[in-house]
């Protein structure tokens, strides 16, 4: 799989769903706490942030161009329903379907722009996502009158790319994202604090984070940068987000800045099965608690949420094999022995 692509879809559904994977644990009530960006009125009195911004040196050559891609979940209500009426769950062919809140994968792009254009003027790169709603009935057609209602809510924003001369063929790149929904009066002036976070989260951009790519030029480190760019490296904030190379080791035409700290071209270990929603953690301890979780457990896990399926039906086919190789692996993240 493209490395970018694979590091950038886990820094996506970082803290997603946490163990125990299940609708009922604490730690899944309130969700999206890694890299929200949420409406400035809201932030500002929650003290969360509505507005994220990263810079990282760029070694121009003549003609050389940048794309930046924000990416981040959509929350997604979803309502099951047993005919005309709401419900909070419903079965089906003996499996059990659950109201629960999921997510959709939203990318804006700022399409190539020339480092050129940029040193004269900032360009400014809508964010804006229309409210919508689609059904999918539950079950094999006609099995059931039993169905999910998705809905979710407008979410407006911008993006800004800019760039700045700091030395000879070397410009700091600026790019920053604001939240600019705005939420009703009553949701700032009062109610309570779970629906006034709730309003926040539906227009929220949750995980978010940057993708920058050039074709003419070079990335510097920001962990790491060479001694004669340390000082301009320096110079540069970064606020919410945080800067590394990402791509083949060695490679520097491609940065992430994401809300968690990572080191240079990190890579998603080879033995890790699949998703768990926690880059942090160590598989194997997760896959043994998902193993050892009773029926009753089980069942639950797998009705709230596609993705915590996946993981249940995952593990539960792994090999005494595959469960070995998660066992001892030392690596050290310094060299690209992968």
């Amino acid at each position: 799989m493209d490395p970018v692509r694979t590091i950038a879809d886990t820094v996506l559904y970082e803290g997603y769903l946490l163990w125990p994977y299940r609708r009922s644990a604490l730690k899944n009530r309130r969700r999206w706490t890694i890299g929200g960006v949420y409406p400035r009125a809201y932030a500002e009195r929650e003290g969360d942030r509505w507005t994220v911004s990263s810079e990282v040196l760029l070694e121009t050559a003549p003609g050389a161009d940048v794309e930046v891609t924000l990416r981040f979940l959509h929350a997604v209500r979803r309502q099951a329903m047993s005919g005309d009426a709401p419900v909070d769950e419903v079965a089906v062919g003996g499996e059990t379907y659950t109201t629960w809140q999921e997510a959709r994968e939203r990318e804006i792009t700022s399409g190539r722009l020339r480092v050129a254009r940029l040193l004269r003027s900032p360009v400014r790169v809508p964010v804006a996502v229309a409210a919508g709603a689609e059904e999918e009935p539950i079950g094999p057609p006609g099995a059931s009158d039993a169905w999910f209602v998705r809905m979710w809510e407008r979410l407006d924003g911008m993006m800004e790319v800019s760039a700045a001369e700091v030395a000879p063929g070397v410009v700091r790149l600026r790019a920053e994202v604001v939240n600019t929904a705005a939420l009703g009066t009553e949701t700032m002036g009062g109610g309570a604090d779970g629906g006034r976070r709730d309003e926040a989260v539906d227009a929220g951009m949750l995980c978010a984070h940057l993708v920058a790519s050039t074709t003419a030029g070079a990335f510097a480190s920001s962990t790491d940068p060479p001694g004669r760019l340390a000082a301009a490296a320096a110079t540069c904030r970064n606020e919410g987000l945080w800067p590394v190379l990402v791509g083949e080791p060695g490679s520097r035409h491609t940065v992430l800045a994401a809300p968690i700290v990572l080191y240079d071209w990190p890579r998603v270990s080879p033995e890790s099965p699949g998703d768990l929603f926690d880059g942090s953690e160590i598989d194997r301890l997760l896959i043994a608690s998902v193993l050892g979780l009773a029926e009753d457990e089980r069942r639950e896990m797998a009705s709230t949420d596609p993705r915590a399926k996946e993981i249940l039906d995952r593990c539960a086919a792994l090999t005494s094999d595959e469960l070995l190789a998660l066992h001892g692996t030392m690596r050290d993240p310094r060299t690209d022995a992968w």
